[in-house]
């Protein structure tokens, strides 16, 4: 790296994973002049670990998906001793689970009953198998404008065939309903009608058997920020507008205002903000506005909510073994993943719980989970009338009219103003073209009188991760090694590969 990459001045807007990773890259390269400037108080961004109780549950990102040699996360996680010993088997590291773990069910339908599993398990198959085929369709090769349509087509195809004899065939269908919003939350979408068929398919899963960290996600943030130099973020300090294209007196080409009115010289500036909030921001974010194919980028992308709801219970009225309890409404044969009524019936959009264990740490937590637009409007409501939606739902389903739980906690990302929402997903009509168009850096033609300025990470631009914290972390590695490649060739602006640790 030259002289110059030693002395260039690098600001990051935002501390989130992909903007502390990209500090923590440039830094350890050598650069002298990189700042962050985090709109919130605190770091992590869509990291968040909290208290619930005696507990420390995640508001935010829950696992790490896929952790094994490929996902940095998980190396990272383990080079820092953050892992349980069962998470660090070589068993757990070769599983493929294809990005939907194996856990054991225990599920329970709206007229109070609980069933078999194996009363629904036909309808759980025939899921897995769908998504496992939706996987492989490439762009402009989709049957279906949308993952919604062609499921339930499909379905109704199949199942006349394979249900036919079977006289649970509503059940199996209701339980398909159930799915589908576990989908919905995997996928951070209000509905897979929203969902492209061709641009699921991008999505690329890593081997490994999901696991969380004991002492919590942020462990990590800690971790990373511990490795940088004291000072280098600036807490409650949002960026304004971020004029680039220019040079000043102070020769910079990149100029962040603040809302304080500060402005800061930069001669590159990392955007690591997310999607949700660009998408409500860009066009008085940046002066000069976008280029054109980058604004439309960003406005066809998905980004959604997928909320958490933690209950605690005196005492368990699931098995012990369970790990997911699947609630299936037996009036919802048709297959829907979104309410008609939502201040009425948002709480129908709750596929169920997953189970918090070990019991031994976390006592008797579920994690409720809710997507969509039943997500956003759950955050609008006290927590008392979400204890009380959640206490009635319980009941309900289980039959059980005295069942009361201790308290909720609940997540809201479609409000936090700095997100706007949970993570990003291909909606219909998104392409690898538009993920690409996302990590473009600007100016998109340089010359050596438009040097590179602007250049962008986070989740939404990773082609294949997105939505996931490693997708996240590997774009700011991604910039960080753009900005290195810059430095080290004076001819021509180098595209990096991703670099692995």
């Amino acid at each position: 790296m030259s002289s110059t990459g030693v002395d260039a001045r690098v600001v990051i807007t935002g501390c989130g994973i992909s903007g502390i990773a990209a500090a923590h890259r440039l830094v350890k390269a050598g650069f002298n002049h990189v700042r962050i400037l985090e709109a919130t108080g605190r770091s992590g961004g869509r990291i968040k670990t909290g208290k619930f109780g005696d507990n420390i549950v995640e508001i935010g990102a829950n696992w790490i998906h896929g952790p094994s040699e490929e996902n940095p996360v998980f190396c990272l996680a383990r080079q820092y001793g953050l892992l349980s010993p069962d998470a660090l088997t070589p068993e757990n590291q070769a599983m493929d689970i294809g990005g939907h773990p194996p856990w054991i069910p225990n599920v329970f339908t709206s007229s109070g009953r609980k069933v078999s599993f194996e009363d629904v398990f036909p309808a759980v198959e025939m899921f897995k198998e769908l998504l496992a085929e939706s996987s492989e369709f490439q762009e402009g090769g989709e049957p279906w404008p949308s993952m919604g349509q062609f499921i339930r087509a499909e379905v109704l195809q199949r199942s006349v065939k394979k249900w036919k004899a079977d006289n649970k065939i509503s059940l199996q269908r209701c339980m398909i309903s159930t799915m589908l919003k576990v989908e919905c939350c995997i996928s951070g979408t209000h509905s897979l009608d929203d969902l492209g068929l061709g641009g699921n398919g991008l999505y690329k899963t890593t081997l490994g058997c999901d696991c969380t960290f004991p002492g919590g996600y942020e462990g990590l943030v800690r971790k990373l920020m511990s490795e940088l130099p004291a000072g280098v973020v600036t807490y409650n300090q949002p960026a304004r507008c971020i004029h680039w294209n220019n040079s000043d007196k102070r020769g910079a080409h990149v100029n962040i205002e603040c809302d304080d009115g500060e402005m800061v010289a930069a001669d590159h500036v990392v955007v690591a903000i997310p999607l949700g909030y660009l998408k409500k921001h860009h066009m008085s974010l940046f002066r000069p506005p976008l280029p054109l194919h980058k604004m439309h980028s960003i406005q066809r992308l998905g980004f959604g909510t997928n909320n958490k709801i933690f209950v605690e219970f005196d005492s368990p009225w699931w098995e012990e073994d369970c790990e997911v309890i699947y609630m299936v409404w037996e009036d919802e044969d048709a297959m829907v993943d979104q309410v008609e009524d939502i201040p009425g019936s948002w709480i129908k959009k709750l596929f169920g719980f997953t189970v918090l264990k070990p019991t031994e740490r976390f006592g008797h937590v579920l994690c409720g989970w809710i997507a969509g637009h039943e997500a956003s409007y759950m955050e609008t409501l006290s927590e008392q009338e979400v204890l009380h939606a959640v206490t009635q739902l319980v009941r309900r389903f289980t039959g059980n009219p005295i069942i009361t739980p201790r308290g909720v906690l609940r997540s809201q990302w479609c409000h936090d103003p700095w997100t706007c929402g949970s993570y990003s997903y291909p909606s219909r009509g998104c392409s690898l073209q538009d993920f690409e168009n996302m990590m473009e850096p600007l100016p998109s033609k340089r010359s050596l009188s438009q040097p590179l300025q602007v250049l962008f990470a986070g989740e939404a631009t990773h082609p294949s991760y997105f939505s996931t914290v490693h997708g996240a972390l590997l774009s700011g590695w991604r910039e960080a090694d753009r900005l290195l490649a810059h430095y080290s060739s004076s001819t021509r602006p180098a595209q990096p590969t991703e670099s692995k640790l």
